[in-house]
């Protein structure tokens, strides 16, 4: 089981990869479907498992809970971007602009957790803990995308 810090880093660079395939793809081709569900169920259920498993621990310092409520607040506008993406209509150029300012967003966030936040977050857990807060980490982003997807499915049976 990866640490939390290398589960966060292999998270990130999966969803940069995917940001990338969905800017290559043009309209609503299935490759751009495909790679926007996966971007979106994957950066809704890693937030969700980050802020209860990571930020929450970060919060306990007083010095912490600024970087973890400014993170929190990142993913409520992250979030709230994904679904308005989600209800728009992919061929349309309008949707192509709002990506292109979730994705500077989201690679604004995940570069300041990759590059400030983690050198705090080692100040606060503890070397030989690490690994367990990769597997609380993996264990509820596993549950979250669970629920996501039973989500999506209750939405397409309407």
């Amino acid at each position: 089981m990866p640490d939390i810090y290398t589960a966060l880093k292999s998270d990130h660079d999966a969803h940069r990869k995917l940001l990338d395939r969905i800017e290559d793809t043009s309209g609503a081709s299935e490759d751009r479907k495909d790679a926007w569900t996966q971007f979106y169920m994957d950066v809704k259920s890693h937030s969700a498992a980050e802020e209860e498993t990571f930020y929450s621990k970060l919060i306990s310092k007083t010095w912490g809970q600024d970087s973890a409520r400014h993170s929190v607040h990142e993913h409520q506008q992250i979030d709230d971007l994904l679904e308005e993406l989600n209800e728009m209509d992919m061929s349309q150029g309008a949707w192509l602009q709002k990506f292109k300012k979730l994705r500077h967003d989201y690679e604004h966030h995940i570069d300041e957790e990759e590059d400030e936040v983690f050198s705090r977050a080692r100040e606060v857990i503890p070397e030989d803990e690490i690994e367990g807060y990769g597997k609380r980490f993996q264990e509820r982003k596993d549950k979250e995308l669970g629920l996501i997807a039973e989500k999506r499915e209750d939405s397409l049976e309407d």
